[in-house]
């Protein structure tokens, strides 16, 4: 196989031939090329860029006669400014770019409305990159103002003491970052459960005065029921707060810490910064080791970082603040959500209270939402209740409208309404009412009874349901069915001694008054 053989390299002299060639003696490109043994590819290059260059004939013009400045004149790059060139403030232009909307393409635009002769728009984009490759890891990553926050625990705890028992608990460091400004919060609280996820969450949108369209947070199971990159699942509370401050939430993937890299390295930072300066100082409450947190992450966010010449909180007002959606009008009320099946009582369990639903559910499985004052019971996503929590266990909360037909006659009854009632009758029938309650386990159980009774007074008056009741305290006979016949026999209408007393029969079974003797 024969060898191919290697092109020759050119050089200026070569040029030159290419000119002369062609704007004196007017030789094709391929005729120039056989006789200077230089590819016709190579040839076109030379004559493009002499045409790019304004060389288009021959002699050459004057000042050209110098081997370098000929090559300089083919040769320069297009947009490559001189040395003396104004050179944009690159530091500025990487804030910018923080900026929503804002692209490197604009931000080159209006450079060059500053400066005509500036940089053109490749050259702008390498030195920009150069810069990039020299800053600070925060302008390595393009995390735009307002997009994210990202949250996590430090690994790191604090001790506080309890001035009365002197136990020692051990606080938890909450800390949010805000990647395009790394601004940053801190707070401490006893426990990750959920209760305090949340809190720190909101003390964190609190601390930034606004609100970013993603919260980027660590798969805590307190807050994420199935931490999956493509379908998170979050629990209903941390749903209900993540709706409240209309934002998303993007857990990360387990044992995957460059999902929020940024939280990373904040929580490194708070633990050197903030943790250890309190190392040597002895709390007693959260409040005051909060209010230590306070001071010193405030000297954080106004210290100026390395590289950027900026401090934390001069990035969050420059490109960060503004770009953050206001903060609801209300703060987010914390609630818990529950399932419970409604009982054949019509009530459901929760926190060992109880509380009505429409009848109709009875056998069906809710959903309960728990605020701290509020017990809201939804069935198929529609509130079918509402109650006011109660503190008492075991207690009943019940509504009327959820109650049977059957039931609601009784709904109103109380043992002091039924006594009330029946002392407009008489005082024995007052007295006969109350002891029907009493003597029973449990109140409720005597009210059929006792309002059977007060019914008594429609078909024979107040006067006779009065002597009625007399005569039953008499003899003892206390129940609805002793004076309903009493007045049905008339016995209420004669004193208790008149009525001949009927002898006791003789039987086996029965000891007669000899026997208590």
């Amino acid at each position: 196989m024969a060898r191919r053989k290697q092109a020759r390299l050119t050089d200026v002299k070569d040029i030159r031939s290419i000119l002369r060639l062609t704007y004196e003696q007017g030789l094709s490109v391929r005729a120039i090329s056989e006789r200077l043994k230089i590819s016709k590819t190579t040839i076109s290059t030379y004559l493009l860029r002499a045409r790019e260059a304004g060389l288009t004939g021959w002699p050459l013009p004057p000042g050209l006669d110098d081997d370098g400045i000929l090559q300089r004149r083919l040769f320069h790059r297009r947009g490559r400014p001189p040395q003396d060139m104004h050179e944009p403030d690159w530091g500025k232009i990487a804030s910018e770019l923080k900026r929503k909307g804002v692209t490197l393409t604009l931000l080159w635009q209006e450079y060059r409305e500053r400066h005509p002769n500036g940089y053109g728009y490749t050259w702008f984009c390498e030195r920009f990159a150069a810069f990039e490759q020299r800053a600070n890891a925060t302008f390595r990553n393009r995390h735009t103002a307002g997009a994210a926050m990202q949250t996590d625990y430090a690994g790191q705890t604090v001790p506080v003491i309890d001035p009365v028992t002197g136990e020692i608990r051990l606080a938890q460091i909450f800390v949010a970052v805000l990647p395009a400004s790394l601004y940053t919060f801190a707070y401490a609280s006893f426990t990750q459960r959920l209760p305090d996820w949340i809190e720190g969450q909101q003390r964190a949108l609190g601390f930034f005065g606004g609100v970013t369209k993603a919260i980027v947070c660590d798969n805590l199971k307190a807050g994420v029921a199935k931490p999956l990159w493509f379908e998170p699942t979050i629990n209903a509370t941390f749903a209900a707060f993540a709706e409240h401050y209309d934002t998303t939430i993007l857990p990360t993937r387990p044992k995957r810490p460059k999902d929020k890299a940024k939280v990373e390295g904040s929580v490194l930072i708070v633990e050197r910064w903030i943790l250890a300066r309190l190392r040597n100082d002895r709390f007693f409450s959260l409040v005051d080791l909060n209010v230590r947190i306070s001071q010193l992450l405030d000297d954080l966010n106004s210290r100026p970082m390395r590289r950027v010449g900026k401090s934390r909180r001069q990035l969050f007002e420059e490109i960060e603040q503004d770009a953050l959606a206001p903060l609801p009008a209300t703060p987010f009320e914390y609630s818990e959500w529950k399932s419970a099946k409604v009982h054949p009582d019509y009530h459901v369990e929760v926190d060992k209270a109880f509380y009505s639903v429409p009848h109709r559910l009875i056998g069906r499985k809710v959903n309960v939402r728990l605020t701290s004052r509020i017990v809201e019971i939804f069935h198929d996503h529609q509130r079918v209740a509402s109650h006011r929590r109660t503190s008492q266990r075991g207690g009943h909360v019940t509504v009327n409208e959820h109650m049977p037909k059957t039931h609601q006659h009784y709904a109103n009854t109380t043992p002091a309404s039924l006594i009330k009632q029946a002392a407009k009758i008489g005082r024995n029938a007052a007295i006969l009412i109350e002891r029907l309650m009493r003597d029973r386990p449990h109140p409720q159980q005597g009210y059929r009874a006792a309002q059977g009774v007060l019914s008594l007074a429609r078909r024979y008056g107040p006067e006779r349901l009065e002597a009625a009741c007399d005569r039953a305290l008499t003899i003892n006979a206390l129940s609805y069915s002793s004076v309903s016949t009493i007045l049905k026999s008339g016995l209420d209408q004669t004193p208790p001694g008149v009525e001949p007393v009927k002898p006791t029969p003789v039987h086996g079974n029965i000891r007669g008054s000899s026997y208590y003797q």
